[in-house]
């Protein structure tokens, strides 16, 4: 596998802070991936916030591991998450929407590692299941 920039979304953060979920294997194994320099990873903090709602601890257990980069929610992030959220989509997943979307850093955009691909429908991000 080549080096690829992927997305956390607020279903995979909580997989991996949790040891006992279904899927945390398949998630660390993007972890460990990121770790040996074969990828990069990327958590959108309001992502987090709202999952860190529902797991408390989730964002500070995310931000405290060094192979996970923190997207910040900016601006232009916000201008994106408004129009998001009056089209419909939820607020866990307007974030990781914005950071998956095509930029001047990303021109193809980043992959989306999600356990609701659903959430992603109609979007135009590459959303996958870590058992896809």
């Amino acid at each position: 596998m080549g080096a690829i920039a992927v997305v956390l979304d607020h279903t995979t953060a909580t997989a991996l802070h949790d040891p006992k979920d279904p899927f945390n294997e398949a998630v660390a194994a993007f972890y460990v991936q990121a770790s040996g320099g074969l990828g990069t990873l990327y958590a959108p903090v309001l992502s987090l916030t709202v999952g860190d709602v529902e797991r408390p601890g989730l964002l500070a257990y995310i931000n405290g591991l060094r192979f996970i980069k923190i997207e910040p929610f900016d601006t232009e992030a916000a201008l994106t998450a408004s129009e998001l959220l009056h089209a419909g989509h939820p607020w866990a997943a307007v974030h990781a929407i914005y950071t998956a979307r095509p930029s001047a850093e990303f021109p193809a955009g980043r992959y989306l590692l999600t356990l609701s691909p659903e959430l992603y429908e109609g979007t135009g991000i590459q959303a996958v299941h870590p058992d896809q």
